[in-house]
C-alpha cells in the first residue's frame, strides 16, 4: 500500500525532521511524495505532531547558514499552525522514551521521538528512517519505500 494510500486511514500524523525538511527545502527526490501529506494538512483533512526535536533539527541548517527567513518558514509552519500540535516532552514521555531506548536500542533522540508520537495517540510515524522500523507500537511510514 503507498504512503498516499495509507493517509486515508490516518487523522493525526507525528512528524520526524525529515519529511518537514523535505516538504520546506522542496527536495527534489522527496517533495512530492510528501506533499500530500501538507495537503491533507491544510486542508483540515489531518493533524500532525512533533516534537521540540524536530523543530530544532529543522532549524539547525538555517541558524548555521544565517537563513533567518528559512528559519521563520520552518517555526510558521511548526510551531504557528493550528494544524500541527507542538508537543513538549514530559516525564512520561520521558519514561516511555527510555522503555523504548531500553527494548529497541534506539538513540535517545529517535525514542523522544517515537515515544512522544505514541504519546499524543498517533495514527503512525512518518520519517525517512528504516531503522525504526523494529518499532512496534506504532506503524512507522517510511517515505522511500
Amino acid at each position: 500500500m503507498s504512503l498516499l494510500e495509507r493517509l486515508d486511514s490516518i487523522h493525526l500524523i507525528f512528524l520526524d525532521t525529515a519529511p518537514v525538511i523535505y516538504f520546506v527545502e522542496k527536495n527534489p527526490s522527496f517533495a512530492p511524495i510528501v506533499q500530500p501529506i501538507f495537503d491533507k494538512l491544510d486542508s483540515g483533512d489531518l493533524k500532525a505532531v512533533i516534537s521540540p526535536i524536530t523543530l530544532a533539527e529543522c532549524l539547525v541548517l538555517p541558524y548555521k547558514l544565517g537563513k533567518h527567513n528559512l528559519a521563520h518558514v520552518f517555526i510558521s509552519l511548526l510551531v504557528n499552525s493550528q494544524r500541527v500540535l507542538f508537543c513538549p516532552v514530559d516525564e512520561t514521555t520521558a519514561d516511555k522514551a527510555a522503555d523504548l531506548r531500553a527494548r529497541y536500542d534506539l538513540t535517545l533522540l529517535d525514542a523522544i521521538q517515537i515515544a512522544t508520537a505514541i504519546q499524543a495517540g498517533c495514527d503512525s510515524f512518518l520519517t525517512n528512517d528504516f531503522d525504526l522500523k523494529r518499532v512496534t507500537e506504532i506503524p512507522i511510514l517510511i517515505i522511500s519505500e
